[in-house]
C-alpha cells in the first residue's frame, strides 16, 4: 500500500489566465493499493467425478477421461450447466445422505433427459423427419427444445349449463412426431381436440 501527493492548478477564469497571474494550486493525495492474487486453499478445491464402463486397473487417467467426454447421448453433456461454481455450490443441505440424494436425482433426471433426445433424434433421422428448432427445422433437437415445444400445447375444459367442452390448443404434427418417437399415446391431445360440446346430464323434459 502506498500513497501519493499529487498537485493540480486550477484556474476560475475564462480563457487561459495571463502570463505571471497566479492561480490557485490545489494538493490531493491518493491511496494505492497493490492487489494480489491469493491461491484458495486446498480444502475448497472441487471433486471430478467420472463414471465410465472403463477398467481404472488397465487404462490411463487420460483415457478414461476421453470415454466420459465421448459420451454425447448420455448423462455428461446435461452436467454442462452445472459445472459453473455459481450453479452448483449454493446447495443448502446439511446431512451427507441428503446430498447424495439430491445428486442421485440429478443424474437419474439427466438420464431421462438424455434419452428423450436420443430417441427423439433417432426416430427422425429413420423416417426423414423434421420438427421446428431453434433455427428452423431440425432433425437433431435438444431435449430443451423438444420440451419447450409442449409449452405452447394448452388444454381449456369448460363446463356450463350442463355442457361440458374439452379443446386442446397449440397441437401440430410434429408433437404428434415426438409422440410416437417417445412410444407416447397421443389420443388424450388427438381426443381432446377433436372433441366437441357434449351435455354431462340429461336435457329438462
Amino acid at each position: 500500500m502506498t500513497a501519493d501527493r499529487v498537485g493540480f492548478q486550477t484556474w476560475k477564469g475564462r480563457g487561459r489566465p495571463a502570463k505571471g497571474k497566479p492561480v490557485d494550486e490545489e494538493l490531493c493525495y491518493r491511496l494505492v493499493v497493490e492487489a494480489k492474487a491469493l491461491a484458495p486453499p486446498v480444502h475448497t478445491y472441487g471433486w471430478l467425478v467420472l463414471v465410465t464402463t472403463v477398467d481404472a486397473h488397465t487404462s490411463s487417467d487420460a483415457e478414461i477421461v476421453r470415454a466420459c467426454r465421448d459420451q454425447t447421448t448420455t448423462v455428461e453433456p446435461g452436467f454442462r450447466w452445472i459445472k459453473n461454481p455459481a450453479a452448483i455450490s449454493p446447495v443448502w443441505l446439511e446431512k451427507p445422505e441428503r446430498i447424495a440424494a439430491l445428486a442421485m436425482l440429478t443424474v437419474v433426471g439427466l438420464l431421462v433427459y438424455g434419452l428423450i433426445q436420443r430417441q427423439v433424434r433417432q426416430y427422425l433421422l429413420l423416417q426423414h423427419h423434421s420438427i421446428p428448432g431453434n433455427k428452423g427445422e431440425t432433425a437433431m433437437p435438444t431435449a430443451a427444445v423438444i420440451l419447450a415445444s409442449f409449452a405452447r400445447v394448452s388444454l381449456v375444459h369448460l363446463k356450463l349449463d350442463g355442457m361440458e367442452a374439452r379443446q386442446v390448443h397449440g397441437w401440430q404434427e410434429h408433437h404428434r412426431l415426438v409422440c410416437k418417437a417417445l412410444g407416447v399415446d397421443d389420443a388424450w391431445y388427438v381426443g381432446a381436440a377433436a372433441q366437441k360440446n357434449t351435455p354431462t346430464c340429461p336435457d329438462p323434459p
